[in-house]
């Protein structure tokens, strides 16, 4: 089955998609496997999931961050659906449409859980596709929402064509919701500029040597991941400060598996922080939801 991604999106929607996402956490957990190439700076992510009564996917992910000088996209791959019963193909869907689904959609549930209801002030920390995506989908939800970008590259920010902070810091202190989408290796954001009520979306680390908060942040606030099996001892914003005595384990208080009563603010002044670590499992997720929409046409 040939999906068009343009004529896709037509069809999908995000509140759909957090549905199919919650949907398949009810189902049983899924079996993930990873495995990283490396070749300097850049890296091949191969994963695949297999959920017992949704089916499985293998996605093979590229990633070179000097295309961004080449004008190309940095991150590139391929995914394929296959049957839960049969291990048949049933699908192959665009790489860059489920990868924008699946990563905000994943940012989207836990700010619909975490974030104060009354958030007005979004903060985008990067300007590329992925901070793109968080607009459209943050909107969604938050439908008087007011989006500043942050760039370490200013030009990238004000193509956007959104509000542009000049500092860093000053912006993260007037956010209520704060949205990191980079490629940083060092922390960007400082637990000293939190402020009471605030909730962050930590898109950007995705393996080890990736921070984009120091400890200081994680031990101030209160800690979600989307799966522990694929945050915990993966990605640097969780290896570090757990190797550092920042946060123990038993300080990420829940992830997507677990009862939706404990993925939740618990007070207006919460500090939280949700780190998205993007499993193939949700990848599976959003490709069969994207397929389905497109069945159903």
């Amino acid at each position: 089955m040939e999906i068009v991604p343009k004529e896709a999106e037509a069809h999908l929607d995000w509140h759909g998609l957090m549905a199919a996402i919650e949907a398949g956490h009810r189902l049983p957990p899924a079996e993930i496997k990873d495995m990283l190439l490396y070749r300097g700076q850049d890296t091949i992510l191969d994963r695949a999931a297999w959920i017992d009564g949704l089916g499985a996917l293998v996605k093979v992910a590229t990633i070179h961050p000097g295309n961004a000088a080449l004008g190309k996209p940095t991150v590139n791959g391929a995914v394929n659906l296959f049957d839960n019963l049969t291990g048949e193909l049933t699908a192959i869907v665009d790489f860059h449409l489920v990868t924008k689904w699946k990563t905000a959609g994943d940012s989207l549930l836990a700010a619909s859980r975490l974030a104060r209801k009354d958030a007005t002030e979004f903060l985008l920390v990067g300007g590329g596709t992925v901070a793109r995506s968080m607009v459209e989908a943050y909107s969604s939800l938050f439908p008087n929402a007011r989006f500043t970008v942050w760039s370490r590259n200013r030009a990238t920010a004000e193509a956007m064509g959104l509000a542009v902070a000049d500092d860093l810091e000053t912006a993260v202190r007037r956010a209520h919701v704060i949205c990191t989408a980079t490629l940083a290796t060092e922390p960007l954001i400082k637990g000293d500029w939190l402020q009471p009520g605030q909730h962050l979306d930590l898109i950007g680390a995705y393996k080890p040597g990736m921070r984009e908060v120091d400890d200081a942040a994680m031990a101030r606030a209160r800690l979600f991941v989307d799966s522990r099996a694929t945050t915990l001892h993966h990605i640097g914003e969780l290896i570090d400060p757990l190797a550092s005595g920042a946060i123990t384990e038993a300080d990420v208080l829940a992830d997507f598996y677990d009862d939706p009563a404990l993925y939740a603010r618990k007070s207006d002044d919460d500090i939280t922080i949700a780190k998205n670590g993007g499993g193939a499992h949700l990848d599976l997720m959003t490709a069969t939801y994207i397929a389905g929409r497109w069945r159903a046409r």
